[in-house]
């Protein structure tokens, strides 16, 4: 059996910021592109062939505050409905220390590293594994070199100042172009294989 790919997401700032100076509610200069043609289309990109998503307790209690009324939303954009509605069907890995509860249906919380977890659900099943927007989470499995596919949208804003994705430490590793699409308001949608 093939082991599955491991993919993920981003949304980064010019200075490679994934949130501003106010913290990780500070989305600012990311949001007002969240909603292009460009930006769209790649939501529909990072989720194509995903079987689990796995989530950092920040963002799946984030998420489900958002999208699954998104989901429901007869006004709602197709491309974010069905994203909506693959994140409320897919079975999702919460990673967290903290929870006692599963705050979505179809979850299992996983208080381990994130490595351990990737690594035995690569080993089973099938499909891909979407790390969905997690930043700490993504981070430390480049550093364990888990990653197969980086899904990046590049946004033309600098932040100045809150966290950094790239941050010191993580070991160097190339990357391969698979896709690139460039939008109206200067957004960048990249996609990235390892090469390993």
């Amino acid at each position: 059996m093939t082991e599955r790919r491991v993919t993920t997401n981003i949304s980064l700032t010019l200075d490679g910021r994934y949130h501003g100076p106010g913290g990780p509610a500070d989305l600012g200069a990311i949001v007002g592109y969240a909603s292009t043609e460009v930006a769209r289309d790649y939501l529909t990109g990072i989720f194509d062939g995903a079987t689990t998503a796995v989530l950092g307790r920040v963002n799946a209690e984030g998420f489900l505050s958002f999208w699954p009324s998104v989901a429901t939303d007869e006004n709602a954009d197709p491309r974010d409905r069905a994203y909506a509605q693959w994140l409320v069907d897919v079975d999702k890995v919460v990673l967290s220390r903290t929870l006692t509860e599963a705050p979505w249906e179809r979850t299992r919380l996983v208080d381990a590293p994130a490595a351990e977890v990737i690594t035995e659900l690569r080993s089973t099943g099938s499909g891909d594994i979407l790390v969905n927007s997690s930043p700490s989470t993504v981070t430390q499995l480049l550093a364990a070199d888990l990653i197969d596919r980086l899904h990046l949208m590049i946004v033309p804003e600098i932040a100045g100042d809150g966290a950094r994705f790239f941050t010191d430490g993580v070991p160097g590793s190339q990357w391969q172009l698979v896709r690139h699409t460039a939008g109206e308001l200067g957004e960048l949608a990249l996609v990235y294989d390892r090469v390993r």
